[in-house]
């Protein structure tokens, strides 16, 4: 029986872990549930699963939440779970991440403490799942290449005039996954496929020049990796986040879990070159990526900004990109030796983006 601390449990991520727990009782429970805001939802999986600690994030802040768990899922959205993820390594823990801001933004810092504390960090990403499970489970294997594979979005073969016009309603409708809508957001405009990048970094070590992305909109093939005698392992599936949840959990045991793949149902697969010309947030992320220290943290916090105006219906679907570059300009940088500094690096992007979205 594996005890999991699950840190963003009212979320998408955290409502399909609770899916997967209660598919598997026998195997898993919760030793701690914590939700951001909703009571209400917290309270409903605290009288399911009767874990020890539920708690709200104001809560949670010195509670003890990974003492006694086998495995923190950290799913807290944005840069906020950053802070989860430092305390689960620090307390020695397997750490399933699904909080792609903690390597986005903290990536050195997280590693570094990883090997001082010898927190083992699987992905949760259904990308960088894939490309684990292709590397037989270990983050150290020798490779050549990884390729990402993206959807590509709603607005793949839009054109940029058209881009200037959609709503977030029309991002929110992804052709293939079931997220919660800022990272609808960052997959339709590719923001989200420029953090996978700077994850792919931190958690294989590899170079930037190792690391390319593709689209492939039948969401089949979740990424692959290619090794030095040109061959190539791929991972497939439909696309169903139960899957690299209970394997992040469960590895190297499988459990049953999603429907198999009917080939001949699927058919011929499609792969084409991802535009990045034509979504300016994807080389943004990579930019700032290979700068490094505190420049993902700045991408990120202005990025958070933007992509709650444009929910709100305060901008449009280019002046999230416009909001980042601005913030990226504008703010000096520095080496990312702290949380502290990462956190005085986020609080600068979301001033600068709030002073130029709202003039305040």
């Amino acid at each position: 029986m594996k005890k999991i601390a699950l840190v963003g449990c009212t979320g998408n991520i955290g409502k399909q872990t609770a899916e997967v727990v209660r598919a598997n009782r026998e195997s898993f429970s919760f030793s701690a549930l914590v939700c951001g805001k909703d009571r209400a939802g917290l309270s409903a999986l605290a009288e399911e699963f009767r874990p020890r600690l539920a708690l709200c994030a104001a809560e949670a802040e010195k509670a003890d939440l990974f003492s006694d768990c086998d495995v923190a899922l950290i799913a807290a959205g944005g840069f906020a779970g950053l802070s989860y993820t430092l305390r689960a390594i620090r307390a020695g823990k397997k750490v399933a991440l699904a909080n792609k801001e903690s390597l986005v933004c903290g990536g050195e810092l997280v590693m570094r403490e990883a090997e001082k504390y010898g927190a083992e960090i699987v992905p949760v990403d259904s990308e960088h799942s894939a490309l684990f499970q292709a590397l037989s489970c270990r983050r150290d294997t020798p490779f050549s290449r990884l390729v990402l594979t993206a959807s590509g979005g709603p607005f793949l073969h839009k054109t940029a005039e058209e881009l200037k016009h959609v709503t977030a309603a029309d991002a929110l409708r992804h052709p293939t996954w079931s997220m919660g809508a800022k990272i609808t957001v960052d997959s339709a405009t590719l923001l989200n496929k420029g953090y996978e990048v700077i994850e792919a970094k931190w958690l294989y070590g590899a170079d930037f020049s190792q690391i390319s992305a593709v689209v492939h909109p039948e969401s089949i093939v979740h990424s692959l990796v290619y090794f030095a005698d040109g061959a190539a392992i791929a991972q497939l599936g439909y696309p169903d986040m139960r899957l690299p949840i209970q394997f992040a959990l469960t590895y190297p045991e499988r459990l049953p879990c999603c429907p198999q793949l009917d080939l001949e149902r699927i058919g011929a697969l499609h792969f084409e070159r991802l535009p990045a010309e034509k979504f300016p947030c994807f080389t943004l992320a990579l930019a700032a990526g290979k700068e490094g220290g505190t420049a993902p943290a700045v991408l990120n916090g202005a990025g958070e900004e933007a992509v709650r105006a444009f929910l709100a219906g305060g901008i449009s679907f280019p002046q999230i990109a416009e909001t980042i570059e601005d913030a990226l300009s504008r703010i000096p940088r520095g080496e990312a030796d702290s949380y502290e500094t990462l956190v005085r690096a986020d609080k600068l992007a979301r001033e600068t983006a709030k002073q130029r979205l709202y003039g305040v």
